[in-house]
């Protein structure tokens, strides 16, 4: 079963996290999307979570990006908190309506981030090789998966347009891109954490390149059909400590 969406998805946020446990800086983040036939998805996610449809589609995205990371009251140490990641995500709700995302797997370049993030918001982070290389007007990401299995690679090249004006940008642009928390599922129960970020400052973007099995290492059927392609330079995100929620 799945919910449609028939309300316009808001491009801002309206609940402020004013309790961080984290403040992200995400850079050179490029969204990849495909329809995916909702069953394929629902298939996948715990009890507690239905998949969010648009158009009739599920909708699954691989993302790639380089992070940053302050905690608070702690400073940063430079090559514990900068590293490069790609998750494949899809977008769900909980049985409260709330809407959010749902990681598959988080690809990461430390692996203390790996092991922290797995103990502390018990998301599927995975430890793995990763290089972005930047020239004018394009980007480019690699990773390797290193541990734990399944093994996984992507390679990914973009050519990077124009920003979107406001007034450019879709409902669906809005739904792919515009996420307020997400969700996990330790064995304690469903875990909820808010995210707050300004709008998107979205760019568009072709897909020039893709070699990728993260996707199917998740249990998903093979990407089909041409994805839409988005782009941002930056965005700082504050993130929320993990709340249980019920799972109906």
């Amino acid at each position: 079963m799945s919910e449609e969406i028939h309300r316009v998805h808001a491009a801002e946020c309206d609940v402020p996290v004013e309790r961080a446990a984290m403040v992200h800086w995400w850079d050179e983040l490029t969204f990849i999307h495909w329809r995916v036939e909702p069953a394929d998805v629902q298939r996948l996610l715990p009890d507690g979570l239905t998949v969010e449809t648009f158009d009739g589609s599920a909708w699954v995205g691989l993302v790639p990006f380089f992070l940053r990371v302050g905690l608070a009251r702690v400073p940063s140490i430079p090559w514990m908190s900068r590293f490069a990641e790609t998750n494949v995500r899809t977008y769900v709700r909980g049985a409260d309506g709330t809407s959010g995302v749902w990681f598959f797997s988080l690809d990461a370049a430390r692996l203390g981030a790996v092991v922290v993030a797995r103990l502390t918001y018990r998301l599927p982070y995975f430890w793995s090789r990763m290089r972005i290389e930047r020239e004018p007007g394009r980007i480019s990401y690699r990773s390797v998966r290193r541990w734990p299995r399944p093994p996984g690679r992507s390679a990914t090249t973009i050519v990077i347009g124009d920003p979107y004006a406001p007034g450019e940008l879709t409902e669906l642009d809005h739904y792919l891109t515009a996420r307020w928390a997400l969700f996990s599922a330790p064995r304690s129960g469903l875990h909820l954490a808010r995210a707050f970020h300004d709008p998107w400052p979205l760019h568009r973007a072709q897909l020039l390149h893709l070699d990728d099995t993260l996707v199917t290492a998740a249990g998903l059927p093979s990407p089909e059909g041409e994805p839409l392609v988005h782009y941002a330079p930056r965005v700082e995100v504050r993130i929320g400590w993990p709340v249980g929620v019920a799972r109906r």
